[in-house]
């Protein structure tokens, strides 16, 4: 994906202005007998009686101690803010093929629309007319959507469709699937205030033509967008969007799917709702 390509499903520009292991050492070896044992006197008995009674003092003392002040136990700590593990709320509910709605008014919230804002912005869909409008409207503060839609028309024109074997509607020919699938893979937040915010959100999708006799094969991609949202209407919208390649990961050898494959894949397996 280059920087220069714009709006290509899988190429967007910019737009609209914008474990811890703990190891525990070895016990010291014990001696079972402490120091060289002496020949006891009878002087001593005493001594060792009284011994005996202090201890057992002091060990009813320690039981009655430790009943009433119980201890923490360590699993009741929380955990430390560097773990790698999943953060967030529950991803919001969206129905099937829809984009979520009613993101949080935070800065977690920013970010989870930002996500699936991004998923719907690279995706088969936005090269088809009709779809295209509605994704805009949704998406989009109010104030850019006539932009938006102009500057999308003719990204997407018939140029575009003829290049990626789609016709008008954005549709591939009989026997053939087109697909362009985005799965963010992480976010962060550039600036947050309550009602601006610039979120990064790194992606690797799918995209091309599956089937047999395609000239354009499906293939993978690295890319990170920078979205800019704005509070308004009770949700975060889009107010501008951009893109960039990478970060990439080094490839692998593994053998490439056959179109059938890929193509059965698309329509099989379904697609997620995206929360931080």
């Amino acid at each position: 994906m280059s920087n220069d390509d714009q709006y290509g499903g899988g190429g967007h520009g910019e737009v609209g202005g914008t474990g811890q292991t703990r190891t525990r050492l070895p016990d010291s070896p014990s001696d079972a007998y402490g120091t060289p044992r002496r020949t006891p006197r009878a002087s001593r008995g005493l001594v060792t009686v009284v011994g005996v009674v202090v201890l057992l003092i002091a060990a009813i003392a320690f039981a009655n101690q430790s009943q009433d002040t119980p201890s923490e136990p360590s699993s009741d700590k929380a955990p430390a803010s560097s773990s790698t593990a999943a953060t967030g709320t529950t991803p919001l509910p969206a129905a099937p093929g829809t984009i979520p709605k009613g993101f949080a008014h935070n800065e977690q919230g920013a970010q989870s629309a930002a996500a699936n804002y991004a998923v719907a912005l690279v995706s088969a869909d936005i090269l088809k007319p009709q779809m295209r409008r509605q994704i805009v409207r949704q998406v989009f503060v109010a104030d850019k959507v006539s932009e938006l839609e102009t500057s999308l028309d003719q990204a997407y024109g018939k140029t575009f469709l003829d290049q990626a074997g789609l016709d008008a509607n954005g549709n591939a020919a009989q026997g053939l699937t087109y697909i362009s699938r985005t799965v963010p893979v992480g976010t962060q937040t550039a600036k947050y205030s309550d009602g601006i915010a610039t979120v990064d959100v790194w992606c690797t999708g799918v995209f091309g033509t599956a089937g047999v006799g395609s000239t354009n094969p499906v293939s993978n991609d690295w890319f990170t967008m920078t979205l800019t949202l704005r509070w308004t209407e009770s949700d975060w919208k889009v107010e501008g969007f951009a893109q960039k390649d990478g970060p990439a990961p080094v490839h692998t050898d593994r053998t490439a799917s056959t179109a059938e494959e890929i193509a059965k894949a698309a329509t099989e397996f379904g697609g997620f709702t995206y929360a931080r």
